[in-house]
């Protein structure tokens, strides 16, 4: 008897081996962005901000410019919501600042477990901006990982400084990233979306480099920025390959992986291991994220997709 789960059983052959792939993708696409956060970490702590942010997205930028613009010509930068990829920019840009700060002060799997939260933070977005209606096991999903959040950043104890809530602002900004992206999706052809948005947060960044551009003598500092491009460039081509074979209520709980990834290249390159509460925090927020998460894409609202940074 096959060893399958039920739901790949009643799947033809070649169907079963399609939905597989793309599990290993997604989960091969979230170990880049898991190693990305932990080559951050590293960065973050000799190079400047946005030095360090330029580079990154410029380099996804150029990538996919080269990639894209041979095969689908100049049409695809056409669109009717310049305003809307320039406001995708800035939150992606904001999204980029908070992450390369609050891994500079935080370890990487607390820090990826709470930006997980963000899929929680879009259906509260949904019930409060959108007027969407949230069912009560959706908002019991929501206190359940808001709660698992409290508990990592534990405020009034002796762990809590300010730079515990610097996730909290990545979450806010993305949260936004994706309720925007969400709307142009149902208009915009992706590859004009990424386009837009990657050259928009590199020409952002552009304007602060002059100010912050320092000389690196480290050559491990300059493989460690290239290293974050391609990590980024990588995991998000993955990442479109993956949904291109299965569908999102299949994929989607396999994001919450990445928490686990995050806490092994932080045990691996920094020595740290989470502290019981942090563990507890941890398993909470991917619990009810995930499920969270399904049920998201099962009821057919915004699409949920991994944390940009």
């Amino acid at each position: 008897m096959s060893k399958l789960p039920k739901a790949l059983i009643t799947l033809s052959p070649g169907r079963q081996s399609s939905v597989l792939g793309g599990i290993g993708l997604v989960i091969a696409a979230v170990a880049c962005f898991a190693s990305l956060d932990t080559v951050t970490k590293h960065v973050s702590t000799s190079v400047p901000l946005f030095m360090a942010v330029w580079f990154r997205y410029a380099f996804q930028a150029i990538a996919t410019t080269v990639a894209v613009l041979p095969t689908r010509g100049w049409s695809v930068l056409r669109t009717v919501h310049p305003r809307f990829h320039m406001l995708r920019g800035v939150l992606l840009l904001m999204s980029s600042v908070f992450a390369f700060l609050s891994l500079r002060y935080m370890p990487v799997g607390e820090f990826t477990a709470i930006v997980m939260i963000t899929p929680l933070v879009i259906t509260l977005l949904a019930s409060t901006t959108l007027h969407e209606k949230v069912s009560t096991l959706r908002w019991v999903l929501v206190c359940g990982g808001f709660t698992g959040t409290m508990v990592i950043i534990r405020p009034g104890g002796e762990a809590f400084n300010w730079a515990s809530l610097l996730p909290l602002g990545l979450v806010v900004s993305n949260s936004w990233f994706q309720v925007l992206t969400s709307k142009l999706a149902r208009t915009e052809d992706p590859f004009t979306m990424h386009l837009y948005t990657g050259w928009g947060g590199t020409l952002l960044a552009s304007f602060a480099l002059p100010f912050v551009w320092v000389t690196l003598d480290a050559w491990t500092l300059w493989a460690g920025m290239i290293l974050m491009g391609l990590l980024g460039t990588v995991g998000h081509f993955l990442l479109i390959l993956a949904y291109q074979r299965a569908p999102a209520a299949t994929l989607t709980p396999f994001l919450y992986t990445q928490i686990g990834f995050a806490m092994l290249g932080g045990w691996l390159v920094f020595s740290h291991v989470p502290d019981r509460f942090s563990l507890t925090g941890i398993c909470m927020i991917a619990v009810c994220g995930a499920a969270g998460a399904w049920l998201a894409v099962r009821e057919g609202r915004v699409p949920i997709q991994a944390a940009e940074t």
